[in-house]
């Protein structure tokens, strides 16, 4: 099976070869059905592949620690390795140039503080010809810019997706149908990916220090267009999020009703599902050196939830010189209001008041990286990487905060080795 994302990446960043070859890679990038990054290897139809991230990172500081989207444990200002370690392993199988089935599993730490084992794909995909194909099974949702290949850290240029932008939504996966189609016109290439079925998971609420089971029926839909080294990609995604185990909110809600507050409480669970939708713009290009990556976000309620809506957003530069890539990004997230409004009869004070308002508050950051891409080997690179964390409500995405908030500046430092193979 074709590998998109180390196609993509390399004909973004490092390809030796990207002259005369650029548009039939990319052809062969946009008919790929793999979600992944890896160098294959196959026998008899079988194609076995696999990528890691082996990482070890820490902050300055023991009042909060530094997370990726959706993680139970992060780093506070002594070293570990989980939070960008990761090991993942793929699978496929050609019955004939129609028909084939991949899967693939990924063990890293996620809403537990051990390292787990999920499986993130596993479908059938039928060829229907040169520009379209279907799938039906599990297959990864596609949210953002780099959704298809997120947790491949050889993929990325940045050593983690930045965290203001992709905690918005940690969806990664869905179970349902989908179709991948591409057009080659002229110099331009149009890719669409449309998706409907059930996202199913865990959240981690760092409120609680608990996790939630969620179910969401959802419905995506991805755009794209390249035309030389430059690539455009507008997506939506609208699910309907509902769990029964939000201890949190369920408290509230419980205590809403029994203060005669009914109605805000029928706003504010999760219980009964709630319409979220979700929409990303993002660019990748190159121009002689230069490398850049931009994304901009928003989660919106459609309908009445504690779920606060948000805006989101990250720019990247970086400079290549020769198998060296230093770079640089800026993101920042905060929160775009609130769907609930608040009846004029509501306390101002009090625990219930500070407990409603606050899941009603987003939290918000930014963030300025500063880090440098090494491509010493074949299909390995050593990534070092600075974040200035400025959180200014509600802790930012750190964890374990003091119950007011941290408002300090947190320095994370880390390095990773990534490889495909």
């Amino acid at each position: 099976m074709i590998d998109r994302a180390l196609n993509l990446q390399n004909e973004l960043s490092y390809n030796v070869d990207r002259r005369g070859q650029k548009m039939k890679k990319l052809a062969m990038i946009l008919l790929a059905a793999s979600c992944s990054a890896f160098a294959e290897t196959s026998t008899d139809g079988i194609f076995v592949s696999g990528f890691g991230t082996i990482g070890a990172a820490r902050s300055d500081t023991d009042k909060a620690q530094f997370v990726r989207s959706n993680q139970a444990e992060g780093v506070a200002d002594t070293a570990k390795i989980g939070l960008d370690s990761n090991l993942g392993l793929q699978a496929s199988y050609e019955f004939n140039d129609v028909v084939s089935v991949t899967t693939q599993v990924l063990t890293r730490k996620s809403t537990s503080p051990s390292y787990t084992t999920e499986l993130t794909l596993a479908f059938v995909q039928v060829k229907i010809d040169d520009e379209l194909n279907l799938r039906v099974g599990r297959m990864g949702l596609p949210t953002f810019l780099i959704s298809d290949y997120q947790n491949v850290g050889y993929a990325n240029t940045l050593m983690r997706p930045p965290i203001e932008m992709y905690s918005q939504t940690p969806m990664e996966t869905a179970n349902g149908v989908d179709f991948n189609y591409q057009h080659a016109f002229d110099s331009w290439n149009f890719t669409a990916q449309g998706l409907a079925g059930v996202s199913r998971g865990k959240l981690f609420l760092p409120r609680s220090g608990v996790t939630e089971d969620y179910r969401a029926p959802t419905v995506a839909l991805a755009l794209g267009a390249q035309v030389g080294s430059v690539t455009l990609r507008v997506s939506r995604v609208e699910a309907k999020l509902s769990s029964d185990d939000n201890v949190p909110i369920n408290d509230i809600v419980t205590a809403l009703n029994s203060s005669g507050f009914v109605q805000l409480g029928n706003d504010i669970t999760l219980i009964t599902g709630k319409k979220i939708a979700f929409t990303a713009v993002g660019l990748t290009g190159k121009w002689h050196n230069i490398v850049v990556q931009s994304e901009y976000g928003q989660r919106r309620n459609k309908d009445q939830s504690s779920v606060p809506d948000t805006d989101a957003w990250y720019a990247m530069v970086g400079y290549r010189l020769g198998n060296v890539l230093p770079y640089y990004s800026h993101a920042d997230f905060k929160g775009a209001g609130s769907s609930i409004t608040l009846s004029s009869n509501f306390p101002t004070s009090g625990a219930l008041s500070s407990s409603v308002r606050g899941v009603l508050t987003s939290a918000a950051q930014s963030s300025d990286t500063l880090g440098v891409r090494w491509d010493f080997a074949r299909s390995v690179a050593l990534k070092v990487q600075i974040d200035r964390i400025k959180p200014t409500s509600k802790s930012g995405s750190l964890i374990y905060g003091p119950a007011a908030g941290l408002k300090d500046t947190v320095t994370v430092v880390g390095a990773t080795l990534d490889f495909v193979f």
